[in-house]
C-alpha cells in the first residue's frame, strides 16, 4: 500500500442539511484518528464516532485520519458517505450494510396505479427523508440526470442505503439508473436491496431491456431472492419512439413506458412548446404502443413547478391522449396530477351505468346491450371498466360500489 491514500465524499455548504462530508487519509502507522465537527455532536456525537469506528474496523483500516463534517445526517447517510470514500482508497468489494427494513422488501403489483412518480436526486438526502408524506404513487431515487458525473459513485451508496433504511410510507420504490451500459453497474447497488421498479432512461431497443433483465436475474440469484422487479423504459429519442412497441413488449416485467420530452425535443432539434405540437406524434405513438402491449403509458414531467393551472391543463391534455400518469419534479405537483387524472363524477356515473347495463344484459342472456336508445358495444364497456378501476385506485369510488348502490 502506498504511504498515503486520500479520498473525500459528501456535500459541504451553508445550504446543506441532513448530509455530511467525509475525508479519509490512509497511513501506514499512527493509529486511527477521527475528527468530528457536527451540529448535533452533543446529542449524537458518540453514536457517530462509534459508527465510524465500526465501519473502519470492518474494512481493517486501523491507521488513518478521518474527518467528518456533519450537518445533521442520519446514520444511513453517514455510512454511505464513509463507505463510498473507503471504496475509493481501498480495493475491497465487501459491503457494510445497515439492517434492511422488512417493509422495504415487499413487492408491488404489476397493475399498481402509477399516476404520479416523484423524482428525488440520488445524491441529496434531505429531499429523500420525508418524501413519502406527499403520497405519490412512486418515489424515484434518481442516479441519472439529477446526479453530477463526478458524484455518481457516492450516489450509488446513498441510494442503496436509502432503499434499506428509509420509510417509503407505502409508495412504490423506484430507481432511475443511468443509460445502459453504465446503468448495469447501478443495478448491483439496488437490486438486492428492495427496489420495486427500475426506470431505464434513453431506451432505444429491446436489447437494452434484455441486458437489464439478465443482470437483475443474476443479482437476485446471487442474493437468494425470488421476487418481481418491474421495468419502466423511458423513450427519449426519435429512434426510441420508432421502436416504441418493440420496447413496450420486450419482456413480461415491463409494466409501463414513459416518454421524456426534454431529450426527445433536443433529439429533434427543436424546443418544447406550451402547446406541445412538436411532441404530439411521439406521445401518441407511446400511448398506442403501450396499449397494444398491455402496459401503462406514462407522460413526461411538467417543468414549471410554480404554475399549477398550467400543470392542470397539461394533465388534461395528457389524459385526453390516453396517458395514465406523469412524472413530478416537485412535491406540490402530486396533488394536482392525482386530482386531474382521476375521473370526474360525471365520468364515474356514466361508467357505472354502462357496466350495470352490460351485467344486467349478460345475466339475462341478451346479446345486445343498450342504454336508452344507444347501443353499447364491447370497447365502450371496456373503457367504462377502466374508468371505474381508475376511480377506485384514486379513492373516488369504493371497491364495493355495486353493494353500496343497491343499499341506497
Amino acid at each position: 500500500m502506498p504511504t498515503e491514500r486520500f479520498a473525500q465524499c459528501g456535500n459541504l455548504g451553508d445550504d446543506v442539511r441532513s448530509d455530511c462530508h467525509v475525508s479519509i487519509t490512509l497511513r501506514q502507522e499512527g493509529g486511527l484518528v477521527i475528527e468530528l465537527d457536527s451540529k448535533v455532536a452533543r446529542l449524537y456525537g458518540d453514536d457517530i464516532l462509534r459508527q465510524a469506528s465500526d465501519i473502519m474496523e470492518f474494512y481493517g483500516l486501523r491507521d488513518a485520519d478521518l474527518e467528518i463534517r456533519d450537518s445533521g445526517a442520519l446514520p444511513f447517510v453517514i455510512a454511505a458517505r464513509l463507505e463510498a470514500a473507503i471504496h475509493l482508497v481501498l480495493e475491497d468489494s465487501r459491503e457494510w450494510l445497515l439492517p434492511l427494513q422488512p417493509a422495504n422488501m415487499q413487492s408491488t403489483a404489476r397493475d399498481l396505479r402509477r399516476c404520479s412518480r416523484l423524482y428525488l436526486p440520488g445524491n441529496t438526502p434531505k429531499l429523500m427523508l420525508n418524501a413519502g408524506l406527499h403520497a405519490p404513487d412512486g418515489l424515484i431515487l434518481d442516479l441519472e440526470d439529477a446526479v453530477a458525473p463526478d458524484k455518481k459513485h457516492e450516489a450509488r451508496f446513498l441510494v442503496r442505503n436509502a432503499l434499506r433504511s428509509l420509510d417509503f410510507m407505502g409508495t412504490e420504490r423506484m430507481v432511475r439508473i443511468n443509460q445502459v451500459p453504465l446503468g448495469l453497474q447501478d443495478l448491483d447497488f439496488v437490486v438486492p436491496h428492495g427496489v420495486n421498479l427500475i426506470l431505464l432512461p434513453k431506451c432505444e431497443s429491446a436489447e437494452q431491456v434484455h441486458q437489464v433483465n439478465e443482470r437483475i436475474e443474476t443479482l437476485l440469484k446471487g442474493c437468494g431472492q425470488q421476487r418481481a422487479i418491474w421495468i419502466m423504459p423511458i423513450v427519449e429519442s426519435a429512434l426510441g419512439v420508432v421502436r416504441a412497441f418493440e420496447i413496450a413488449s420486450s419482456a413480461p416485467n415491463v409494466v409501463a413506458m414513459a416518454i421524456g420530452l426534454e431529450d426527445y425535443t433536443a433529439d429533434l432539434g427543436t424546443r418544447r412548446s406550451p402547446d406541445g405540437r412538436e411532441s404530439f406524434y411521439a406521445r401518441s405513438a407511446v400511448v398506442n404502443a403501450c396499449r397494444a402491449a398491455g402496459i401503462q403509458p406514462i407522460d413526461s414531467v411538467f417543468s414549471d413547478v410554480s404554475d399549477m393551472e398550467a400543470l392542470r391543463r397539461n394533465v388534461l391534455e395528457s389524459k385526453a391522449l390516453g396517458f395514465d400518469g406523469m412524472g413530478c419534479i416537485h412535491p406540490r405537483q402530486v396533488a394536482v396530477i392525482h386530482e386531474t387524472f382521476a375521473p370526474e363524477k360525471a365520468e364515474i356515473d356514466k361508467a357505472k351505468k354502462i357496466v350495470r347495463a352490460f351485467e344486467d344484459a349478460r345475466s339475462r342472456g341478451l346479446g345486445v346491450v343498450a342504454i336508452g336508445s344507444k347501443m353499447i358495444d364491447a370497447p365502450v364497456v371496456k373503457r367504462a371498466l377502466r374508468t371505474i378501476a381508475t376511480a377506485v385506485s384514486a379513492g373516488k369510488l369504493n371497491q364495493n360500489w355495486r353493494d353500496e348502490d343497491e343499499n341506497r
